[in-house]
């Protein structure tokens, strides 16, 4: 099931694509797709209504998160060796934990702000994992009863932010609009092989990332574990779980976003993304 939030910003409505790919408005059954709601519970409601009855939402309406005000948005770092070579980072031997403001959190389509003081603007094609259930200190073979699906995340990042100014990431990760996510939430039913997912990312129409999921460091299920014996998660949580190769960072000369750039993203069965950066 492909699930997604449909409207004005702050005003989404929770919505399913049907079997033909319409959208369908899920409002009169399920408030919003938030930590509240977002569970298997939802998943099984759901998928009991038959959907071509449900009234449908024009496609040309604006794509919100697919996940209203998630309790975390958690990211792991240098997931994939050749990400990590290209930054000349050494290969980390346990996963790299940091966190994004959930206040980043942006549409998958919306623009994309660089501020002023921003100079070096760089991009994150990413997949997401959703949590369903809570959860604290489970297993790595525990851990896919508690994915309820996956979602794209551009991991938008302020390198200078990030790496230049003392202290955390977190710095450069955070401003407002550097998270989208979506255009849909993926229930994992419907991922054949998470391990397997080919990703990429565009800017102007250059491809700039090539990836697939099978190269990460640390797969999806050993990650949820991990970070589940130092806190506890919860059902609406957002853990994105780094990038391929191909970041601006990476490449010499070193290129960085500016404004009047666009951005496509891509995941095998997550959608696509398409934004474009603009003056805060």
């Amino acid at each position: 099931m492909k699930l997604l939030r449909v409207g004005p910003k702050n005003k989404e409505k929770p919505a399913v694509l049907d079997k033909n790919a319409k959208i369908r408005d899920v409002s009169s059954h399920i408030k919003d797709f938030n930590p509240e709601n977002l569970n298997f519970e939802t998943i099984n409601k759901l998928n009991k209504i038959n959907l071509e009855t449900l009234p449908e939402l024009s496609s040309s309406e604006r794509i919100g998160p697919c996940i209203s005000k998630p309790g975390k948005f958690i990211a792991i770092g240098l997931n994939y060796s050749d990400h990590a070579k290209e930054t000349g980072a050494k290969v980390p031997t346990e996963p790299i934990v940091f966190m994004k403001a959930t206040s980043s959190i942006n549409g998958p389509n919306d623009d994309i702000k660089i501020s002023k003081d921003s100079k070096k603007l760089d991009w994150e094609v990413e997949l997401g994992i959703v949590i369903g259930k809570n959860l604290k200190n489970i297993s790595e073979a525990e851990a896919s009863e508690y994915i309820l699906g996956y979602c794209m995340v551009n991991d938008v990042s302020e390198r200078e932010w990030q790496i230049e100014k003392l202290g955390q990431w977190v710095k450069g990760k955070s401003n407002d609009t550097f998270g989208p996510i979506g255009p849909y939430l993926v229930t994992k039913d419907e991922i054949s092989d998470i391990n397997n997912l080919n990703l990429s990312l565009d800017v102007n129409g250059k491809r700039m990332q090539t990836g697939n999921s099978k190269t990460m460091i640390f797969n999806v299920n050993f990650i949820v574990s991990y970070l589940s014996k130092f806190m506890s998660l919860q059902a609406g949580d957002v853990i994105t779980t780094g990038t391929p190769p191909g970041v601006g960072m990476g490449m010499k000369p070193q290129v960085f976003l500016k404004a009047g750039d666009k951005i496509r993203l891509s995941i095998d069965n997550l959608g696509e993304q398409n934004s474009k950066v603009v003056p805060e």
